[in-house]
């Protein structure tokens, strides 16, 4: 146990030397924020079927449509269109429907999943993050009987944070992210 929560406080201390500082930003209450379309804001690609009868044992995560564990259901060493890295999965059926993951390292998807990426900014780790939970914001509206489908989520609206033009603030959110993982490595690192 005390050799687990050595390696945690070791990842926290690392965490915090590659984040640094917080950043003073204004709160999250006092942002100006906008209504855009999901497709507005993201490319939006299918994941591809694959049985699981002709998943190979590998290294490689398969994600599927789950709501726990990261979306990972398996692992394999299959290769499809669908490999992907560095993006935001979400499911949009399912048991984890309207949930989403991030996923930096390469991976494969199912076809109950899609794969977004950001297409008026590069993709990262914090502003995915944050957009996870923008996403999920989504999950009370969508059920079995009215699916987040490719149509619809095209057409969902989402508020964002925007700059002073109306454009999302993308700097903004990113630091807000990284704000919060200071924060939480922090707060680790002083009840350590």
């Amino acid at each position: 146990m005390s050799n687990k929560i050595d390696s945690y406080a070791q990842y926290c201390k690392d965490g915090l030397k590659k984040l640094g500082k917080q950043i003073g930003i204004c709160e999250i209450s006092q942002k100006e924020w906008h209504e855009f379309f999901v497709d507005d804001i993201f490319t939006i690609d299918s994941g591809k079927r694959l049985e699981s009868y002709n998943m190979n044992a590998g290294n490689r995560p398969f994600i599927g449509a789950t709501e726990s564990g990261n979306g990972v259901t398996n692992y394999i060493s299959n290769e499809n269109d669908s490999l992907d890295s560095n993006v935001l999965g979400v499911n949009y059926n399912g048991n984890g429907m309207v949930i989403s993951f991030y996923h930096p390292y390469e991976c494969l998807f199912s076809d109950d999943v899609k794969r977004f990426h950001l297409k008026n900014h590069s993709d990262n780790k914090y502003v995915l993050l944050f957009f996870k939970t923008l996403i999920l914001q989504q999950k009370a509206k969508y059920n079995y009987g009215y699916k987040f489908n490719a149509t619809r989520m095209k057409r969902q609206k989402i508020m964002l944070p925007v700059t002073e033009t109306g454009e999302p603030d993308y700097a903004y959110m990113e630091q807000y992210a990284k704000n919060m993982m200071i924060r939480k490595y922090q707060q680790y690192l002083d009840y350590y």
